[in-house]
């Protein structure tokens, strides 16, 4: 007998997301320990190459971790970082490859395989780390609260401020909590299937 999955009903569907929305202005809500705990919970259940999970997550909630973080961003996206209770930033763990014989144990050996081959260690870790990334603004979305994705910051000075040992490598800063005034413009359009998708 085949297996049957349930359904995301449309409530889910636009949750996460139809009606789902990137925030650029958030109110002064806070947002807990345990709801950003949550977030890693859900977002790190889904498929990354061999199980890899090379994305690791920095909370930055205090003023004085936004004193060191904002000053790096692209100007336009400062006031929004501001204004979030809590902004993520999401790296990549270049060493990601030490706790391969621990999440995938049929095949330790690959371990010494992203070891001895830089080049596709770092490939193949930065897009599993992309991956996670969208997991995690969905995640984010799972829980009740809007995020707001950047990449426009100096990335190599961000890393310099917060992870100076040279390990983690930032992707995307990602701000979270409530909306708050004017938090969005108006819907862009999407492109269309006939635009996108391809039959063989």
């Amino acid at each position: 007998m085949t297996p049957t999955r349930a359904q995301l009903d449309k409530a889910g569907r636009e949750l996460l997301f139809t009606e789902a929305r990137t925030v650029s202005s958030f109110a002064a809500t806070p947002v807990t320990d345990e709801e950003l705990a949550e977030i890693w919970e859900l977002a790190k259940w889904p498929p990354t190459a061999a199980n890899t999970q090379p994305l690791r997550v920095l909370y930055v909630r205090t003023a004085e971790g936004k004193k060191r973080l904002i000053p790096h961003l692209a100007e336009g996206n400062r006031a929004k970082s501001q204004s979030a209770p809590v902004v993520a930033v999401l790296a990549l763990d270049t060493a990601f490859h030490e706790y391969v014989p621990e999440i995938f144990p049929h095949n330790p050996g690959l371990k010494d395989v992203y070891e001895a081959n830089e080049p596709l260690r770092l490939t193949n870790g930065t897009f599993s780390a992309a991956l996670q990334a969208g997991y995690f603004i969905l995640a984010a979305r799972a829980t009740g609260l809007f995020a707001g994705p950047m990449t426009g910051f100096d990335k190599d000075a961000v890393d310099a401020e917060f992870f100076p040992e040279g390990r983690y490598k930032s992707l995307v800063v990602v701000n979270l909590g409530h909306p708050g005034e004017n938090p969005w413009r108006d819907r862009l359009p999407r492109l269309s299937p006939e635009t996108t998708v391809q039959w063989a």
